[in-house]
């Protein structure tokens, strides 16, 4: 059973233009939102590199990016490891998208996917969420997911970039 909390509760809503951010990937260049503008991109927020559910969704991500890049979609994972960690993870896995640290979570701040308490007492990690945002930078879909052990809807994510 999923539980799903979507955008109506929060700050950020469909239609709203995507706060902007600019963070460094694992090659240690920034990468700034605003600058994908005519691309879709569907940012994928995950709370742990290397944890058996991030691995479980960045995977079939993975063994999926034609159909995004088909899309016309930039898919971005975002967590708050740092990028050295990110970076081992992205070649152990063979990952084939970027993935952003959010270290100083003001991202994920800004886009309201901090627990207050995760598991074994860490604070302020990210929650397992997704949004897509469209070639203007609003937001066309947002999906912050409370329990981690949940993956969004990859599915609804792809209907919607068509």
């Amino acid at each position: 059973m999923h539980s799903h909390l979507l955008l109506d509760t929060m700050a950020l809503k469909i239609g709203d233009t995507a706060p902007d951010f600019t963070l460094y990937n694992t090659d240690r260049t920034e990468t700034t939102l605003s600058q994908l503008k005519g691309k879709q991109v569907v940012l994928l927020f995950f709370p742990f590199a290397f944890s058996s559910t991030c691995t479980a969704e960045l995977c079939s991500v993975r063994d999926d990016i034609n159909n995004y890049k088909d899309l016309n979609a930039e898919v971005i994972g975002i967590s708050n490891d740092a990028m050295f960690s990110l970076k081992r993870y992205k070649e152990d896995q063979n990952l084939n998208f970027l993935l952003l640290s959010d270290y100083n979570k003001t991202v994920s701040e800004d886009y309201d996917t901090l627990y207050d308490e995760f598991i074994l007492g860490t604070k302020r990690v990210t929650k397992r969420a997704a949004f897509v945002i469209d070639e203007d930078g609003k937001i066309k879909y947002a999906e912050i997911l409370e329990n981690s052990s949940d993956i969004p809807d990859l599915n609804k994510i792809k209907e919607l970039l068509k």
